[in-house]
């Protein structure tokens, strides 16, 4: 009985530590993208299109 409820919070435990990683990973691409936007120059931009 012991072993089940320590394997039932151990996957639980797994499951958050799971989405936490995917919240932490998505908020660093959308702050990568807002950087890196930054460093662009219009002007360069426009030209390459």
């Amino acid at each position: 009985m012991f072993k089940a409820i320590r394997r039932i919070t151990a996957l639980f435990a797994l499951l958050l530590l799971a989405v936490k990683g995917v919240f932490t990973f998505l908020s660093w691409v959308e702050r990568s993208d807002e950087s890196a936007s930054a460093w662009v120059d219009e002007d360069e931009f426009e030209e390459v299109s």
